[in-house]
């Protein structure tokens, strides 16, 4: 399955596109923004986004959004037809979408928050690091996308410092960082340890 940049003759399946990413919210139970055909489509025009096509069926679709002044960016809506998941499809997309990115954005960070041990193992491979939500963006925009999420409360009670997402980074100023791509997931593994021991008492603290 071949992962293309979106143009405009992809403009036809926006609308679809919107459905799959609304349908793919209501499923995970997380704060996936709704975003309508036109936003689609803009993102399609602006060549921001990738798409993959099995015929004339969307097999996955991700769009590129900026933060502050394009210094942060995010890999945002990813989404792989339920038909052509367990493909390797989702690594494709991930890795032609970080590509864009970096040509689009050359100096701006690469981030996401996730909750999904599949998308941090890409993102691992992928040279991302995992890091506190401070060294993410500030941008209220963002964190607004997350009031959707069933899981919302626990970021207002912890002051936006902890959830049951793991935040990951590509710091382009570090992108020649040492260690094989094994040795980067066991670095991350050992860190999401440590992360769930401090929930454990976080949650403790609060009970």
């Amino acid at each position: 399955m071949e992962v293309v940049i979106a143009n405009e003759k992809h403009l036809i399946y926006s609308e679809k596109i919107s459905e799959m990413i609304e349908k793919a919210a209501k499923e995970r139970g997380t704060g996936i923004a709704f975003r309508s055909p036109d936003y689609i489509k803009a993102k399609i025009m602006n060549g921001t986004a990738v798409i993959s096509l099995v015929k004339e069926e969307v097999a996955g679709f991700c769009y590129i959004e900026s933060w502050a002044h394009g210094k942060y960016v995010a890999n945002s809506g990813l989404i792989v037809n339920s038909n052509f998941r367990k493909s390797g499809l989702a690594r494709k997309i991930k890795q032609k979408i970080f590509e864009l990115s970096k040509k689009k954005y050359p100096e701006a960070k690469i981030f996401g928050i996730t909750t999904s041990l599949a998308v941090m193992k890409i993102n691992a491979d992928l040279g991302y690091k995992p890091v506190t939500f401070s060294e993410l963006t500030s941008d209220e925009q963002f964190w607004k996308g997350c009031q959707g999420c069933k899981n919302y409360d626990i970021l207002q009670r912890t002051d936006r410092s902890h959830c049951l997402c793991t935040g990951m980074l590509y710091n382009p100023e570090e992108k020649n960082s040492k260690g094989s791509k094994m040795e980067r997931w066991k670095k991350f593994m050992s860190f999401l340890k440590i992360r769930k021991i401090k929930k454990s008492t976080i949650a403790v603290n609060q009970k």
